[in-house]
């Protein structure tokens, strides 16, 4: 990232929405319930999405060109699906044993 003002508070953004997932997932493998479980995901499908915000306002500031981002892009977005698909196949059995 470029020494700048605004590099530098878009970093900072990406390293904590980028690093919260991690922390939110192990919490949600200790959930007490499946409630639980799905509201700490939710947490992590929120990080994953914001991540994926600074990443492209980085790219349309032009701050860092593209290319350079597409691998960490893909990452973000391959782990948002598969979170969101944990989520709803968590329902799913909440539904179907309610």
């Amino acid at each position: 990232m470029p020494n700048t003002i605004s590099a530098k508070a878009l970093a900072r953004q990406v390293v904590r929405s980028g690093t919260s997932p991690s922390a939110n997932y192990r919490a949600a493998c200790k959930a007490k319930s499946d409630n639980d479980f799905i509201n700490k995901l939710k947490m992590v499908e929120e990080e994953l999405d914001e991540t994926l915000h600074w990443l492209d306002i980085i790219i349309e500031t032009e701050i860092l060109p593209e290319k350079r981002l597409t691998d960490l892009r893909n990452e973000c977005e391959e782990l948002l699906k598969i979170t969101v698909k944990s989520i709803v196949t968590m329902r799913s059995k909440i539904n179907r044993t309610s």
